[in-house]
């Protein structure tokens, strides 16, 4: 079975790498180094194909688009094959596999190209964050009308109806940082329904900016953390400082940000719907700056768009940095039998 999520994003603060607090409990880390993200996203699959019917696999998804991989998390067995780009340089566990050893493509470094990826990726970067300060003015809005201690009240009868009849453990619950998408170039994506569809109890955030969607689930991760439960955090990738949601395996849950660009309405029994909106915000706040929000919401999307835009022009650079590589059958095979022979 199959667990998808990101440790990195492309955001508003630049690349992102939540990947440390998701090795915890891991006791054998594999780097995989080569000169191409296809060639390792291509060995990443081969090991997820290998293992996948037998244990719990985490898929690690890369910013860098739908085409490559950060990496594969076997829990179960302690593992983690990682793609050696997003290991931190602080990180110095795990074990250097060098694919580049098995292939027989010779690298030749591509300066321009490489330039221009990072180029336009660094744009890419300079839209969100303006996006983000033109975002900020929206939830100015609704914070001037927003009822803060009716959402402390939402928020503290949710977290007593959560933990209702658990039994606080000795120690605190591990959290693990994560996100559920990113920008990448094919525009804003998601894995929530993968990620939904195996709880029994799935709540959707509605409300606006700037309506303590964040403040919600941090409330409610904490909590959750104190009574000793692993608790999963993802963050926002648009503003990585806030939650977009709070996901506990042993209480069968998750709560998220369910606004868009990634909306989903409830389609079954055991999803329910928390509106901050309609419970905290006084009435016709919509209405009454209609004008006013919709002209910033224009705005900010404007630069959504330009950021998108320009990680095409970076992934364009990308694949064509990628086309002098590549890996036969043959090849891949050699990789995947060496690598058993290190387990």
């Amino acid at each position: 079975m199959k667990n998808y999520y990101y440790v990195t994003a492309n955001t508003a603060v630049g690349f992102v790498n939540l990947l440390p607090s998701n090795l915890e409990r891991i006791q054998q880390i594999f780097r995989l180094k080569h000169s191409s993200q296809t060639v390792k996203a291509k060995i990443l699959k081969d090991i997820i194909t290998k293992y996948e019917a037998t244990y719990e696999v985490e898929v690690l998804k890369s910013a860098l688009g739908e085409h490559y991989l950060d990496g594969v998390v076997i829990p179960e067995k302690g593992l983690a094959f990682l793609n050696d780009s997003i290991i931190p340089d602080d990180m110095r566990e795990g074990i250097e596999l060098d694919l580049n050893r098995f292939t027989q493509d010779i690298s030749v470094r591509k300066e321009k190209l490489e330039e221009n990826f990072i180029h336009y990726t660094e744009k890419a970067y300079k839209h969100l964050e303006t996006g983000l300060r033109i975002h900020d003015d929206l939830e100015e809005i609704y914070i001037k009308e927003m009822n803060f201690k009716r959402a402390d009240e939402i928020a503290d009868t949710f977290i007593q109806e959560v933990l209702e009849g658990q039994s606080k453990k000795d120690q605190g619950g591990h959290e693990y940082h994560r996100l559920f998408g990113t920008t990448t170039v094919d525009g804003p994506v998601n894995v929530v329904p993968h990620i939904t569809e195996k709880l029994s109890c799935v709540f959707y955030v509605k409300g606006r900016a700037g309506t303590g969607k964040s403040t919600f689930m941090k409330k409610v991760a904490s909590a959750c953390i104190e009574y000793g439960y692993d608790t999963e955090i993802y963050h926002c990738s648009f503003d990585p400082n806030s939650i977009d949601m709070v996901l506990v395996p042993d209480l069968d849950f998750c709560i998220f940000d369910s606004t868009d660009p990634h909306e989903f309405f409830p389609t079954r029994e055991g999803e329910v719907v928390i509106d901050l909106y309609e419970e905290t915000v006084k009435p016709g706040t919509d209405e009454k700056y209609a004008g006013e929000i919709n002209k910033i919401n224009d705005h900010y999307k404007s630069y959504m768009k330009k950021s998108v835009a320009e990680l095409k022009k970076a992934g364009k650079y990308l694949e064509t940095l990628e086309q002098q590589f590549s890996c036969t059958e043959q090849e891949r095979k050699e990789i995947i039998h060496f690598i058993e022979q290190q387990l």
